[in-house]
């Protein structure tokens, strides 16, 4: 079998989206996407301008690539070619936030900022440690966050330290989902509470015990929310800055196409044939 294609590097932030709206306007079959978390999210905010849309394939090539480890791809080439090339495609769930598409996560609050003012150099150096630094930095400074959070069955209204949207297993490096479904017009939702001084010890177990729903970590899914919240710390997106202030999200059910390997399909799709 030949394929015919043509390859394009990004040179500046954003460009990601721009090369996906050509593939989606030239009706490329597949767009093969090489890059870490910001990479992918950039592109696949090309695509879902469009009603049709190529089917993804990806390359994981960032430091964390929370959304590669989810999906059971590799970082080493041949390996993520041979699953592009022989495996299957299932369609994934995408969020809305405000104006903007995430596929993995949305978050504010302690520790959401690591990953995109943690140094570059430093990431290039020495890997995931950079994140793993940042993070003692902010150890003492965790925000307090008042919030009124509006989904599906009701809604929270309080101070809340973090407050995490995760469409995925994985975030930071960290499986914070038990048993997720990425098929299902759904999104997990955890909520920590301010609780000074024990922040940190209530963030250590419900990252460790990512299936732990209490008073001091609330877990739920919905398939839309509308946070309004006086707050003046950034949002997180998929790892990028994602703007401040109030956030309207809406869950796309099974949005877009993505190469995965056979156990992952049966493991995190189970909405598809």
């Amino acid at each position: 079998m030949h394929y015919l294609v043509d390859s394009y590097a990004t040179a500046y932030p954003g460009q990601g989206t721009e090369l996906a709206k050509v593939a989606c306007e030239e009706r490329y079959d597949v767009l093969i996407i090489v890059g870490g978390d910001g990479t992918f999210n950039e592109c696949v905010n090309g695509v879902m301008e469009f009603e049709q849309r190529p089917i993804l394939g990806y390359i994981p090539a960032g430091t964390s690539c929370d959304i590669g480890h989810t999906l059971g791809l590799s970082k080493d080439v041949d390996q993520a070619l041979h699953n592009i090339l022989h495996n299957q495609s299932v369609k994934m769930d995408v969020v809305k936030a405000n104006d903007r598409y995430f596929c993995y996560v949305s978050g504010n609050g302690a520790y959401v900022d690591i990953s995109y003012v943690t140094d570059s150099y430093l990431k290039k150096k020495i890997g995931y440690l950079a994140y793993v630094l940042k993070g003692i930095e902010e150890l003492f400074t965790i925000p307090k966050l008042r919030m009124r959070i509006i989904h599906d069955k009701g809604e929270f209204k309080g101070r809340f330290s973090l407050v995490l949207i995760i469409n995925s297993k994985r975030v930071a490096g960290i499986s914070m989902i038990y048993k997720p479904t990425l098929d299902d017009g759904l999104v997990d939702v955890v909520l920590y509470p301010y609780l000074f001084p024990i922040n940190n010890i209530i963030f250590l177990i419900g990252f460790f015990l990512p299936f732990w729903s209490t008073p001091l970590v609330k877990r739920f899914k919905t398939s839309k929310l509308n946070i309004i919240t006086n707050a003046k710390s950034r949002w997180n997106i998929d790892g990028e800055s994602g703007g401040v202030g109030n956030q309207t999200m809406q869950v796309y059910k099974q949005a877009i196409e993505v190469i995965v390997p056979a156990y992952i399909k049966k493991r995190y799709f189970k909405n598809q044939a």
